[in-house]
């Protein structure tokens, strides 16, 4: 029997919903396959090397697209 996969609400800015709205077509993945697949790679990094992938990852970002 697969696990069910846990529900947690998101709230994203206008401008990175586009952006990861944009990626997700690119890629060929729905908008939360794609914020599952980011997430995931971002743990698979952080256990390969212990770090997590920026520096300043808590900083805002500021998207300018």
């Amino acid at each position: 029997m697969a696990e069910e996969k846990k529900q947690v609400p998101l709230r994203l800015s206008p401008k990175l919903y586009a952006a990861i709205a944009s990626w997700a077509e690119d890629d060929f993945r729905s908008i939360n396959g794609q914020i599952e697949y980011l997430l995931t790679e971002c743990v698979k990094q952080r256990k390969k090397n212990g770090k997590y992938v920026g520096e300043e990852i808590d900083k805002p970002i500021d998207l300018d697209i």
